[in-house]
């Protein structure tokens, strides 16, 4: 159900605006929306924040968003350097990547309530501990049929880009839902002319940008449908690194700081399956290239929504993957990023604390970064990952919160 602002609140703005009031936050805690997700009694004990004075008089002054960064000095560290900087990460899920609704509205399309990203939801998420911001983005649905991105779009992508870009933190932007590619022979040129044309737009735009700006080319690329879908084929691997050159070659050619930015590769499926993984080919020969895997483990536990709510630790497949992240890519020079990571919410907070120290415990250990999959969603029948209350600025599992940011200290 979508939420709506109170009547008596737009009366109230409506009041402010007459007066010639320039508009503040109170001194309680800011909301987005009168209608939240979660009832004032489940935030007992969250961390709460104060948002910053607003000044409505000076919005008008900001320059347009697709003149700014336009030129950024950049430090051309090696990929290695770039990641060893990183701590953890935090997925603005299910927004931006949103297919629903129409134009700029499809960033509210999947959301349980529908409160537009801004920049002090971005600035609680960096305060709690998280430098990394991975940003999933949907292009497809807001493209021609010449491939031309709408420009308002490309702009409000932007906004937020610079949202984590402006508060001191690497963003990671992708390309994400994307449901015109499918690694096939018969799909393979199209494919390709495809992922051309997106991302010369995309790195086109944010060329001016330094090197906390890392470009992730494809998410979970699969062949969707099939019996093939998460296991892959050989075929569908081999064409899924000719996606990641094509990629890396049209973000390289638009030259400026994109001929030293870091870039992300996925292999099939982003699977952390040690066969998936393996059949990755680097396209290019260059210290800027960054290892991209998805890793829900235990999956009974972490991701399958009928699966077990008990964790035993230290899981086997959390230590299998990092051996196999190790052997692959660490002890080969190449940095690794676990893109996606997390566990839905069974009511069983214990156990979710415990995992997520065991998993990022061991990722430290193996200098590996990792990005919680937060989609907004905290209860019902789906995969609730949710960790961050969006409408209040706050956190829904302050226990949760304390021991990721312990174990990656």
């Amino acid at each position: 159900m979508k939420a709506r602002r109170s009547a008596a609140a737009l009366a109230a703005a409506a009041m402010l605006m007459a007066a010639g009031l320039a508009g503040c936050y109170s001194e309680e805690k800011p909301s987005n929306s009168t209608d939240t997700a979660v009832s004032a009694e489940d935030k007992t004990g969250q961390n709460e924040q104060s948002a910053p004075s607003a000044d409505v008089s000076t919005a008008e002054e900001k320059p347009n968003v697709s003149q700014t960064h336009q030129n950024d000095p950049m430090n051309a560290v090696s990929a290695w350097e770039l990641v060893a900087d990183m701590k953890i990460g935090w997925n603005l899920g299910n927004t931006l990547d949103a297919t629903g609704g129409s134009g700029v509205d499809s960033e509210i399309s999947w959301l349980p309530n529908p409160v537009k990203t801004d920049e002090f939801m971005i600035k609680s998420v960096k305060d709690q501990g998280f430098n990394v911001l991975r940003l999933p983005v949907s292009w497809g649905n807001h493209m021609s049929d010449d491939y031309t991105v709408d420009p308002e779009w490309m702009d409000r992508v932007q906004e937020v880009v610079n949202y984590g870009i402006d508060n001191g933190m690497y963003v990671i932007l992708n390309t994400h839902h994307e449901e015109w590619y499918m690694p096939t022979e018969e799909n393979l040129d199209h494919d390709l002319e495809e992922i051309e044309a997106l991302w010369k737009q995309i790195a086109e735009r944010f060329k001016g940008y330094d090197e906390h700006l890392i470009f992730e080319g494809l998410n979970e690329p699969r062949l969707r449908g099939t019996g093939q879908e998460w296991t892959g084929t050989n075929d569908a691997r081999a064409i899924v690194n000719q996606y990641e050159k094509k990629f890396v070659e049209t973000v390289r050619a638009t030259g400026g700081n994109n001929a030293d930015r870091c870039l992300m590769i996925t292999g099939y499926a982003a699977s952390s399956a040690r066969e998936n993984l393996a059949a990755i080919e680097l396209p290019e020969d260059s210290d800027k290239l960054i290892i991209s895997v998805h890793a829900y483990l235990p999956y009974s536990f972490a991701l399958d929504t009928k699966g077990t709510d008990v964790y035993k630790s230290v899981d086997s497949s959390i230590t299998d993957l990092f051996k196999n992240l190790d052997d692959l890519f660490l002890s080969k020079g190449l940095p690794v990023i676990v893109g996606e990571f997390g566990s839905v919410n069974k009511d069983n907070l214990e156990d979710r604390v415990q995992c997520a120290k065991d998993y990022l415990t061991t990722a430290s250990s193996y200098g590996i970064p990792c990005v919680w999959w937060d989609n907004y969603a905290r209860f019902g029948a789906g995969e609730n990952f949710g960790l961050f209350d969006r409408a209040e600025y706050s956190w829904y599992f302050p226990d949760l919160m304390k021991a990721m940011m312990e174990s990656v200290e």
